[in-house]
C-alpha cells in the first residue's frame, strides 16, 4: 500500500501536536500551532488552552501549582519550535513532490478532549508582501482572536 499526500501530511502535523504536547506533558484543554512558510521563510509557534486560559509557551507555569513546573527554558522551547520547522520543511517537500501548492499558511487546533485535530490552510502571501507585518504578528493576532473567543 503506497502513502498518499494526505498520509504523509497527517503524520507531520500529527508529529507538530506531539511535540506540543509533550511540551506541557500534556496537560493542555487545546493546543494551537501556527505555521506559516513564504519565499525561504519558514515560521512555527504554538499555544495553549489550559484550563479556558490562553497561554503562549513561555506562559505556562503560570496556570500551573506549585506541585509541578514545565520545563520552559529558551533551549527547550527553540528545539520545540526546531522540530516544528523542520516538519513544515518536510511538508514542503512533499508538496512539491505530490506537485501540490505549498500553504502559506497552516493553523492546527487539536481538541485533546475529543481527540480531534482541525487544520485551515491558506495559499496567498500574508506578510512578505507588507512592509511591516511579520509572522509573529499574524501568530499574536490568533492568540487574540482565541483568547476573546475562549475567555470572553
Amino acid at each position: 500500500m503506497t502513502k498518499e499526500f494526505e498520509d504523509y501530511l497527517s503524520e507531520l502535523q500529527t508529529d507538530m501536536v506531539l511535540i506540543c504536547s509533550e511540551y506541557i506533558d500534556n496537560r493542555a484543554n487545546d493546543i494551537y500551532i501556527y505555521c506559516s512558510y513564504e519565499p525561504n521563510m519558514y515560521a512555527f509557534d504554538f499555544f495553549y488552552n489550559i484550563n479556558e486560559t490562553i497561554l503562549e509557551k513561555h506562559q505556562v507555569n503560570e496556570m500551573n501549582s506549585s506541585k509541578y513546573a514545565f520545563d520552559i527554558s529558551q533551549e527547550r522551547q527553540f528545539k520545540a519550535m526546531d522540530i516544528g520547522i523542520d516538519n513544515l520543511k518536510k511538508i514542503h517537500k512533499i508538496c512539491k513532490k505530490f506537485h501540490w501548492d505549498m500553504p502559506t499558511e497552516i493553523k492546527l487546533h487539536y481538541n485533546v478532549k475529543q481527540n480531534h485535530l482541525k487544520a485551515k490552510y491558506k495559499y496567498e502571501l500574508i506578510y512578505s508582501n507588507d512592509e511591516t507585518l511579520l509572522p509573529d504578528d499574524v501568530f499574536n493576532q490568533w492568540i487574540e482572536e482565541v483568547k476573546n473567543k475562549i475567555e470572553g
